[in-house]
């Protein structure tokens, strides 16, 4: 195991108010690959909320009235920034939150896209005339920024999460408070570092953190200077925010837990299929909103598939993930593994065999796994895993794929497998979710232009393009009277 001493990490101060601040208490940053500490971070209170937002109330002033273009120049700087500084971002995401090296260099490439997309659409931010039914009248419709937003962001991207919501929003002319998640708050303090070095003004981009979520966050939901709420996490918790943000009428966009099906159809392509089920369920240990949750397969071609996706994922390499060696590292904490391994016994209780793993190998590190035959009502068919684990049902007929598949109260992303034109174009149209992809594994990573949310309970709203944009802006109409 690669160590971390003599790795000082100098991160650890929130950003608000103008400066950086150390608070009286502060918690530690945990590497799930060894258990040591990497730094102790500033944990800020609902005190330091307070002062967050009544600089961002005057940044707000001053950040909107800059041209649209300019706004986009200063972004632009900051994605260069980011590539300056691939390789420390890649590291600190590891040491944070044990996603693989060679998964978090490409985080920085992602968490920039968002940044570059931004940057050049700030300066096209603009309205549109409106033709009017009387001749003595003019039309015409202006965007302007939604306001103060504050962001909550997850640990499992700890930039990518961030600058999806931070780049359309600095973009529109909005101000952002963000909480990082506990387990990953590093990356965002770096990314703030780099904001303001790119010459985004003080105040517009503040990173408060803390453990206790809860407290910190109820300032932000009573105050009606907060105009809008952005959230990726679970669905538990998005709902609580959703219920709060009715209060003082804000904006929200939510981006919540997945189940996602993956469904390999009898024309499949076998071994493609089974590669994009492998790359969709383990990176990042499976720790993903859009993780393959479940495999249905064609009988047919049950057997074959299975041996294939077996054979693929024995040959994963589980260990340090500052290797570049390594496929599939630690999940990021017990509890995350505790439901690991209670969803793997409880599938095993009812008749399921896994063809290769099934067991943690040390500490945090559970082994990529298989089920086979597993039972309906197990809990990893109803459950999210966010595990390296893949369960594996078989179905005989497409009703009975699209109905397995939909049988579920998320609707992020789902995947299917087939030749079959038809049956293509019905499979799409038939899943309820808001992500698709046929005979494609990764449909998310087209972004940073293209829409990503879900459906029923996995959020509302979207991010990405102009949809994403839409979210942080508001639209005034104007009538102009003429004589």
């Amino acid at each position: 195991m690669t160590t971390l001493l003599n790795d000082p990490v100098t991160r650890t101060q929130a950003y608000f108010a103008g400066a950086w601040r150390r608070t009286p208490a502060s918690f530690d940053v945990i590497h799930p690959g060894s258990g040591q500490a990497i730094g102790a971070v500033a944990d800020c209170t609902p005190e330091d909320a307070r002062q967050a937002i009544t600089a961002a109330e005057t940044a707000l002033k001053e950040w909107r009235q800059v041209n649209p273009y300019r706004r986009g120049l200063i972004l632009r700087r900051w994605h260069d920034l980011l590539f300056a500084h691939k390789e420390e971002l890649a590291r600190l995401m590891t040491l944070e939150m044990g996603k693989p090296i060679t998964e978090t260099r490409g985080e920085v490439h992602y968490a920039a896209s968002f940044i570059e997309w931004c940057a050049e659409e700030a300066g096209r931010i603009s309205g549109e005339r409106v033709n009017m039914r009387f001749d003595h009248k003019r039309g015409l419709t202006r965007s302007e920024p939604v306001g103060v937003v504050y962001a909550v962001t997850p640990w499992n991207f700890p930039a990518g999460m961030i600058t999806r919501k931070a780049a359309p929003a600095l973009a529109a002319g909005c101000v952002m408070i963000l909480k990082p998640a506990e387990q990953s708050p590093m990356t965002a303090l770096y990314l703030a570092e780099l904001w303001l070095e790119a010459g985004g003004p003080a105040n517009t981009l503040q990173v408060l953190p803390t453990s206790d979520a809860a407290a910190l966050t109820a300032p932000f939901m009573e105050d009606e200077r907060v105009r809008k709420v952005t959230f990726t996490g679970s669905t538990a918790v998005g709902r609580q925010l959703y219920r709060q943000a009715a209060n003082t009428i804000k904006r929200v966009s939510l981006e919540l837990g997945g189940h996602a099906p993956f469904l390999v159809f009898e024309d499949a392509d076998l071994d493609k299929a089974a590669r994009e089920v492998v790359g969709s369920k383990f990176r990042n240990a499976g720790q993903t909103c859009i993780s393959t949750n479940r495999v249905y397969v064609q009988r047919a071609v049950a057997g074959t598939f299975t041996g294939i996706l077996t054979r693929l994922t024995a040959q994963l390499q589980l260990g340090d993930p500052l290797l570049d060696t390594t496929n599939v590292g630690p999940v990021v904490e017990q509890a995350g593994l505790d439901k690991i391994q209670a969803q793997v016994q409880d599938a095993l209780s009812r008749g399921a065999t896994a063809t290769v793993g099934g067991h943690v190998q040390s500490g945090l590190y559970f082994q990529p796994t298989v089920l086979t035959e597993v039972a309906p009502g197990s809990l990893i068919l109803r459950e999210e895993t966010f595990g390296p684990v893949a369960p594996v049902v078989v179905f005989e007929t497409e009703e009975e794929a699209l109905r397995l598949a939909n049988d579920s109260e998320y609707g992020l992303a789902a995947y299917a497998y087939t030749r079959d034109l038809s049956r293509a174009w019905r499979v799409a149209e038939a899943l309820e979710y808001g992500i698709v992809g046929i005979n494609d594994g990764v449909p998310s990573a087209a972004a940073p232009h293209v829409p990503f949310g879900g459906m029923k309970n996995s959020g509302v709203g979207r991010e990405g393009g102009r949809w994403g944009l839409e979210e942080y802006l508001e639209t005034k109409f104007i009538s102009m009277g003429i004589e």
